[in-house]
């Protein structure tokens, strides 16, 4: 008679479908963010950077208040903190998200 091996009470069958499981729910729970936008703003909003979950730039908007000819490396500052806050968005929707599968592997 064969006898599948024991892991913490579980047996092999038993551990596969609850990993399937949660392999469901994490998939569930990323297009969950990956449905959502996210915004990022520049100081004062004179720059609003908007992603999609996936981290896709889906709109950039620049307030003419930014434009400033004389000084082109302000907007660039602007736009990359925008961006960056945006990113950040998504990086702490995420780890909020999907931290709860991940918690204790890294």
């Amino acid at each position: 008679m064969s006898r599948q091996p024991n892991f913490g009470g579980m047996n092999m069958q038993a551990m596969m479908k609850q990993a399937k499981k949660l392999q469901q729910q994490m998939a569930a729970e990323q297009e969950n963010i990956t449905a959502q936008e996210f915004v990022g703003k520049s100081a004062d909003d004179l720059v609003v950077a908007t992603f999609t979950g996936d981290r896709r730039l889906k709109d950039l908007k620049i307030n003419k208040d930014a434009i400033d000819p004389d000084d082109p490396d302000m907007l660039q500052d602007l736009i990359i903190d925008a961006v960056n806050k945006g990113i950040s968005e998504i990086d702490e929707a995420t780890k909020a998200s999907l931290g709860k599968y991940t918690k204790g592997l890294m």
